[in-house]
């Protein structure tokens, strides 16, 4: 009887203990969110040896790897030290308007010969300017051929972005690239406007930025064809808040599901209602090709999907052995390394500037061997370890997707992780702390759209506002089938 109490107490005891573990992870990890820094750098802190914990020392050592070389630094005397030369300030970029100022001395002498000058270039700002841009059209009396009529000839008005409006291609296009871009609220734009003295309602610039979205609706229909046929997309997804009439004193939380191809440098936002499996569905339903994703279990379906090829992303692997550091230092630690080790190959691959076929040949030679050996020994470390810790959960998030994790190593247009695409992903979450949500599902669906194309001037380095005004110049005339040449990725910016 005394030997079952102990035995139940003993239970008791590992369960509470077991729960306060996991308490105590979920407070480290909340304080990190709150307090701590966001990046995941891994600076290793013991020596190689010390991290193996004795476990596959044979396999270990024959894992071909690229060590990561130690700088060591020498203290030199300050009495030997040359003194270091200020490389000066950058010199002001030249396609900026110069505006002179010749400032001569109160008095020369007669006589005096001028043997140079000094130039010193202050940057300088002014306000933007609204101005008004006045069409005048002289109309003329023609003598028609029928004996005593008149005929009235005028030029006609060039094709404006939005028949009947005042605003022009320029003004509409800083207004888009203000709040998806630089995150500005329409109705922080509005009290700008105020300032310079031009009034305009919330819904008279909610109406151009509408008025423009249904123009580019077929430029992002376009996009979304040339990233479906692409071959390769990473995706991922992002909530924002959206009014909903529906739902009186709350928001809704929609979603925008967004596809990256990182080859192309496309990117394509996709609005849907919510994050359950058939958000995507519509979409991807024509894809082939290769599927990157994170471990989300949405995606599980296209697993099995014929034409797809599922793989996962280390960074999402990588980052849960970083947040159970403090509950198996060791474990994690060594982990950490030996993926470090992946990325080290990555980022030489990358300075190289290798192609698709030779960064395959460097993975399959210097890659493969560690993701196997790593495979095996994280399958050998969790029968030691409890289940229900954070290094249990860690490995056991790793080794149910580590056949899609190394799926990289088999094609070099592959990428290593899903960053691309959470890259592309970080203005919106500017963005909400700004305009805090959507109007309606219908803004949401507009806000995707120009957040996919001026997230591809963004990832092809153009400037935005420049390709925007262009577009909303020649676009309401612009042949429907060439529409994909206007495209930031396609287009061939006018010469002025």
């Amino acid at each position: 009887m005394k030997a079952a109490a102990t035995a139940d107490y003993k239970a008791l005891y590992e369960e509470q203990k077991l729960i306060n573990a996991a308490l105590r992870h979920e407070l480290d990890q909340l304080k990190k969110m709150i307090f701590g820094s966001k990046h995941e750098r891994f600076v290793p802190a013991s020596p190689e040896s010390q991290l193996t914990l004795g476990l596959a020392v044979e396999a270990i050592a024959n894992v071909t790897t690229e060590t990561v070389a130690v700088t060591t630094t020498k203290t030199i005397s300050k009495a030997t030290t040359a003194p270091i030369a200020h490389p000066g300030r950058s010199p002001l970029p030249a396609h900026l308007r110069r505006e002179e100022t010749i400032l001569e001395p109160a008095a020369i002498a007669e006589g005096s010969k001028k043997i140079g000058e000094e130039i010193t270039e202050e940057l300088e700002y002014e306000p933007g300017e609204l101005y008004v841009k006045k069409y005048i059209r002289p109309k003329y009396a023609v003598a028609a051929t029928e004996e005593g009529s008149v005929q009235v000839v005028i030029a006609p008005m060039p094709v404006r972005p939005v028949e009947k409006a005042i605003a022009g291609s320029g003004l509409l296009a800083q207004i888009i690239i203000d709040k998806y871009v630089d995150h500005l609220p329409l109705y922080r734009q509005q009290q700008r406007f105020e300032r310079s003295g031009v009034n305009l309602s919330d819904s008279t610039i909610s109406g151009w930025v509408s008025a423009v979205c249904n123009l580019l609706m077929p430029l992002y229909e376009a996009l979304k064809q040339q990233i479906l046929n692409s071959g390769y997309i990473h995706a991922d997804e992002t909530y924002i808040k959206v009014l909903d009439n529906s739902k009186k004193g709350t928001t809704h939380r929609g979603y925008f599901w967004v596809y990256n191809n990182s080859p192309g440098r496309l990117v394509l936002f996709d609005y849907q209602d919510g994050r359950s499996a058939e958000a995507p569905k519509e979409l991807l339903n024509s894809f082939k090709g290769y599927l990157q994703t994170d471990g989300y279990s949405v995606y599980e379906d296209y697993e099995n999907k014929e034409g797809i090829t599922l793989l996962h992303c280390m960074a999402h692997a990588r980052r849960k052995f970083i947040e159970a550091q403090n509950n198996d230092t060791a474990r994690s630690a060594y982990v950490l390394e030996q993926m470090q080790q992946l990325y080290a190959i990555e980022r030489d691959c990358k300075e190289k500037n290798l192609s698709d076929e030779q960064k395959q040949s460097v993975r399959q030679r210097k890659a493969a061997p560690i993701l196997e050996h790593l495979g095996k020994w994280m399958k050998e470390q969790y029968v030691q370890v409890l289940p229900k810790s954070p290094i249990g959960q860690a490995l056991a998030y790793s080794i149910q997707r580590w056949d899609k994790l190394a799926i990289y190593t088999t094609n070099g247009m592959l990428g290593i992780d899903n960053n691309p695409v959470e890259n592309s992903i970080r203005p919106v979450a500017i963005g909400r702390k700004n305009y805090l949500f959507a109007g309606s599902h219908e803004a949401a669906k507009r806000s995707a759209m120009l957040y996919s194309l001026v997230g591809t001037c963004k990832m092809h380095n153009l400037n935005p506002f420049t390709w925007l005004k262009e577009i909303l110049t020649i676009i309401p005339a612009y042949p429907v089938n060439k529409i994909k040449y206007l495209l930031p990725h396609n287009y061939t910016p006018q010469q002025s």
